[in-house]
Order: C-alpha cells, then sequence, then structure tokens
C-alpha cells in the first residue's frame, strides 16, 4: 500500500563513530538558514541503539527512532565509520530498503553510500563516495559502478556523493530539486559555500595505490606503470605482459583489486601526473602532454577534463604554485623518465 511521505521532512540518520562534520551537514542545509527560503523538517533519527559516540567523542542522544523513516520524504546517511568497522544493524538496512521501496529520495553522503550499498540499494546503479574508499566500496559490492571522479551521483531517487565537502554540494543540490536555484543559492550564500558545483566536476584527489603485497601482479604493475607514465608505448597489453597475464585475466584481476579498468587507471595516473607538471612553471601544455605520455594537448585534453573537471590551462591558472615540486610524485618517485 502506497505511504504518504511529506517532502518538507528529511530524516537524517545516526550511527556510532560518525564523523561530526558530516552529521552536521543536512541540518545546516535543509534547516533555518535563510529566512527566505522555507525551511524542511529535519528529524535527527538514530540508526543504532544510543547514545551515540561520534569520531569525535561527542555524545548524541537523537530523539526519532527508524520509524521516523517511514513517511520522510528524504532520507539521508550523512556518512558512517569506516568499513572495517561494524557494519550496520539489519534493522537499518531493512528500514532504508523498505523507505526507498515506498517513494522517498534516498542519499548517502561519503561513507554513507556503503550504508545503502549493504541495502542492496546501489546493486546495478552508478554510485560514488570519499576517493579514498571509491575502490573498498567496488571491491565489496561488485554489482554497484563506483565513479570515484565526481563529487555526487544524482540517479534520482538515491544520491550519493564523495567526502566532506561534497556533501554539502550534494544537499545543496537537493535542496535546488525540491525548493528551486533561487533557494538553494541563498542558502549557499548564507553558508559562504559555491552555489552549484555540479556533480560531475572532479574531486581534486590524489588516487591512493594499493598497499604493495609480495607476489601481488597488480601492485606489481602499478609499480612498472608509474616509472614509466610518459612512454606513448605503455598500454594495458604492456602492463598485462609484464606480469604474464592474459588480458581477460589481468582485467579481471586489475578491477577487483582497484574499482577501476586498467585503461581508465592509467589514463587517469596520466593526468594526474600532468596535474602535478602543470603545477609548476616553465613547460608549455604541449611539453606537459607529451611528459604524461599523451600525444599533445589536444589528445590530453579531453582526458584532463573528464578526470579533473576543467581544462588543462584553467588548472594552471587555478593551481599553479600552490602544490608541492612536480618533481616529486605521490608516494616520494621521481619523475617518470628522469
Amino acid at each position: 500500500m502506497p505511504v504518504a511521505r511529506d517532502g518538507d521532512t528529511v530524516a537524517v540518520v545516526f550511527g556510532q563513530d560518525m564523523p561530526l562534520f558530516e552529521a552536521s551537514v543536512p541540518a545546516r542545509v535543509f534547516g533555518p538558514v535563510h529566512p527566505d527560503v522555507p525551511a524542511h523538517t529535519v528529524l535527527a533519527v538514530a540508526g543504532e541503539p544510543g547514545p551515540l559516540s561520534t569520531s569525535a567523542g561527542m555524545l548524541l542522544d537523537p530523539p526519532h527512532r527508524l520509524d521516523a523513516l517511514g513517511t520522510a520524504g528524504t532520507v539521508i546517511v550523512p556518512s558512517w565509520r569506516t568499513p572495517d568497522g561494524a557494519p550496520p544493524s539489519d534493522a537499518l538496512l531493512s528500514a532504508l530498503a523498505a523507505a526507498a521501496d515506498r517513494g522517498a529520495t534516498v542519499v548517502g553522503l561519503c561513507l554513507g553510500a556503503f550504508v545503502l550499498a549493504a541495502a542492496g540499494l546501489l546493486d546495478g546503479r552508478r554510485a560514488t563516495t570519499h576517493w579514498r574508499f571509491a575502490g573498498r566500496l567496488a571491491a565489496d559490492h561488485p554489482l554497484v559502478t563506483v565513479d570515484p571522479d565526481v563529487l555526487y551521483v544524482d540517479g534520482g531517487d538515491i544520491v550519493t556523493s564523495a567526502g566532506s565537502a561534497a556533501g554539502i554540494d550534494a544537499c545543496l543540490h537537493l535542496l535546488r530539486r525540491a525548493r528551486g536555484p533561487a533557494a538553494a543559492n541563498a542558502v549557499a550564500r548564507s553558508l559562504v559555500v559555491a552555489p552549484h558545483r555540479t556533480g560531475g566536476q572532479a574531486q581534486y584527489i590524489e588516487r591512493p595505490l594499493p598497499p604493495v603485497e609480495d607476489g601481488d601482479p597488480v601492485a606489481a604493475v602499478i609499480a612498472f606503470a608509474l616509472d614509466r607514465l610518459g612512454d606513448v608505448t605503455l598500454d594495458v597489453d604492456a602492463m598485462a605482459t609484464h606480469v604474464h597475464l592474459s588480458r581477460r585475466t589481468f582485467d579481471r584481476r586489475f578491477r577487483g583489486r582497484t574499482g577501476s579498468s586498467p585503461l581508465q587507471w592509467l589514463l587517469t595516473q596520466r593526468v594526474l601526473w600532468a596535474q602535478r607538471l602543470l603545477e609548476s612553471a616553465g613547460l608549455s601544455v604541449d611539453e606537459v602532454a607529451r611528459r604524461a605520455g599523451f600525444a599533445d594537448a589536444v589528445a590530453l585534453r579531453p582526458h584532463f577534463r573528464r578526470v579533473v573537471g576543467v581544462s588543462p590551462s584553467a588548472y594552471r591558472a587555478a593551481f599553479a604554485g600552490s602544490a608541492p615540486s612536480a618533481r616529486a610524485r605521490p608516494g616520494g618517485a621521481e619523475e617518470p623518465g628522469a
């Protein structure tokens, strides 16, 4: 039987060891922030028996229980403890699944995406989470298409976001859906944040590498590739050959280990190296492209836009001189080919 849902009510689910900043985001965006924007009713819901302790050690005692998810138009899990912690309860997962089945928009901000995935809400869908845990989300939930290169993913009835500040972007996007762009812009001004960062804009991050383990062909080929990013002959076939695997087997193992295809990983690493080169003065964009393994600036540009969200020249203008020297790669290795 259909459930009458209140589109002006937002239920925010709290759990043990939740980061305090992320936990506060929905209340700030949907609450009484601007006098000209009607506030939503924000319900703080205990997703687990309380009192609950945040990751900062502060105690919270949300006044509402899981039955509050029954009529809220929007249900938000603003983050969660790390995936190595205790799993979310069956009661919470059932309540989230029921809310989605009965018409609620269900949202997982940052590590909240892991809770939505555990409830089966992300199966067959595209989703994102904090870049540091994107590979873990893909490995733990292979039916989810994890995109680590965006701020948020709006699937209509299911929304996920990257970490921390990206949760503000996702909530402002939801407010824009509910109240219109003028209202979202007014709230953004009150919070002194950017009024609109599109979900497709990249997380400005350094992608971590899987830990090196003896006998792990993926870790071995990553080390091999990172030393040769500027070599235009380096491709997926060369990577598979280096570890004596067929292309199909290599692709399957690489995806399982990193959450990305080998080709997309290689292109992304080359773009990241181009970022580092652009952050130091003295090289043309064409020269940066060649040093990063692209034929020229024309070949670099679409991949750079896909990963970073802006053109190479715009990135240089925004970030030149603000980051460590381009000669030191993440992990401390020297420039490829140096």
